[in-house]
């Protein structure tokens, strides 16, 4: 089934009108702009986390508090619902490498882990809100590493980081609340990369945070405002196939590449509702084939384009 979706390629997103942009490379206008205010089936209602599957499929989760699945370019392939409702919807998703779908069921104290189908194999946290170990205040999102172990990042009392078994199962914490280096302010996203790096969106730090799997600090880079180099609220992150880390910016309503050293390589994106234009954006996930696709949540549509 395919729905009925908005879609600008590259020859009507060439009409729109010149972006603001700064570094080498950045392209002026978006790939694709698509989606479809609405709670039917392949429409979008404030949509607020994302992620590809090795197949390049797009999975998207919003204020319905549906996952739904998406190819690349926007056309609907189907959807599952999580099985409490919530006007606020889930905070983080993950495609982790065996496939499963790894969801911060925020509002339910808990982690929904999924089949790619939307079969529900287990969940870690028992659904009460706590800060003793391995309860959860807000999860906002978790990721796995070369062993199998669940980080998860939670918001609220806890500003934290804890680490789980392959099977579930309690291991350590690290962070609180602060501002100093190591401490977090709501860490609102995580990506980890190939050498078990954890880095940490923490988003009211206006920074970004890299750890090693124990909890050691190993760099820390950003602060606020709108220069390059500079992060507003950072809400979401993720590493491209060519190993640079992409930054979602909420309060700016743009894109910002860096090096994972911390040097800006560049920034896509402006205020708006052109294409082109970004309207307070939570997320954004990067394909196989190193384009960005953002989460444009207050425009309830996706933009997909290149830095």
């Amino acid at each position: 089934m395919t729905s009925r979706r908005t879609f600008l390629g590259s020859l009507v997103a060439s009409m729109a009108a010149p972006m603001a942009g700064c570094g080498g490379g950045i392209g002026s206008y978006p790939e694709a702009v698509w989606g479809i205010h609405g709670t039917k089936p392949g429409w979008l209602h404030k949509p607020r986390v994302a992620a590809f599957d090795a197949e390049d499929q797009l999975y998207i989760a919003d204020l319905t508090d549906r996952i739904q699945v998406f190819d690349r370019d926007g056309n609907f392939l189907r959807h599952w619902r999580t099985p409490d409702l919530n006007i606020d919807g889930p905070s983080g998703l993950t495609i982790d490498r065996h496939g499963r779908v790894l969801v911060a069921d925020t509002h339910f104290y808990r982690l929904l882990i999924y089949d790619r189908d939307g079969e529900l194999l287990f969940q870690i946290g028992d659904g009460v809100q706590g800060s003793t170990p391995g309860r959860f205040d807000y999860p906002t999102d978790v990721v796995i590493d070369r062993d199998g172990c669940f980080y998860v990042s939670e918001y609220g009392e806890n500003d934290r980081i804890q680490v789980f078994s392959p099977e579930g199962e309690w291991l350590r914490q690290w962070g609180g609340h602060g501002h100093r280096p190591g401490q977090f302010l709501r860490p609102a996203a995580l990506e980890i990369d190939d050498q078990d790096r954890l880095y940490v969106a923490d988003a009211c730090n206006h920074r970004i945070q890299i750890f090693d799997t124990a909890g050691e600090l190993i760099d820390v880079w950003g602060s606020r405002g709108a220069g390059p180099g500079q992060i507003g609220y950072a809400y979401d992150v993720d590493m491209g196939p060519d190993g640079h880390l992409y930054v979602c910016e909420y309060a700016n309503c743009r894109v910002q590449k860096f090096s994972v050293d911390g040097e800006s390589l560049g920034t896509w994106g402006r205020a708006g509702r052109g294409p082109g234009e970004l309207n307070n954006p939570w997320a954004l996930a990067v394909d196989s084939r190193g384009a960005v696709s953002v989460i444009d949540s207050n425009n309830h549509r996706v933009q997909r384009f290149r830095i």
